[in-house]
């Protein structure tokens, strides 16, 4: 069986409700996923906008949720370290946590949220960029889940 992310708030490819972005309350977004793959030891988020002007803009960084996690409910609390043990990292907004769209007027900007099944805890400290947890990431991925979901203005 795929190991497969999706939001219980709206379909993959379709709008993002302004909910979940800048120009409303700035939640984010609920997202539940299925059986990680065997080995799975904890599980970590990216989400970006590949289309922002000026190159990738990193939305949220989650890391070392445990490996029996199967969703995140809307409105994670902006905290670096979670109840359940998991860590927030630092957006490109600067801040710890989700920050949800919020593009320049123009066309349709796309949204990727990836999951990812990693092989061990990362042991990163709370508040890791992008970067920092890709490099922990490699050779520990497992398996990845991926969705998309698109916002304009």
């Amino acid at each position: 069986m795929a190991f497969t992310l999706t939001s219980p708030a709206i379909g993959h490819g379709q709008t993002i409700p302004m909910k979940y972005t800048c120009d409303g309350p700035d939640v984010s977004l609920p997202l539940a996923w299925s059986d990680p793959p065997e080995g799975t030891q904890s599980v970590a988020l990216i989400a970006d906008d590949p289309d922002a002007p000026g190159g990738t803009w990193v939305h949220w960084v989650l890391y070392d949720l445990p490996a029996e996690s199967r969703d995140l409910p809307e409105g994670v609390p902006h905290d670096k370290t979670l109840p359940n043990g998991s860590k927030q990292g630092r957006n490109d907004f600067g801040r710890v946590g989700y920050g949800g769209p919020c593009p320049p007027p123009g066309r349709p900007h796309r949204y990727f949220f990836t999951l990812y099944a990693v092989d061990r805890e990362l042991g990163l400290a709370p508040g890791a960029t992008k970067a920092q947890l890709v490099k922990a990431l490699k050779d520990h991925t497992l398996g990845e889940a991926q969705w998309m979901g698109r916002y304009g203005r």
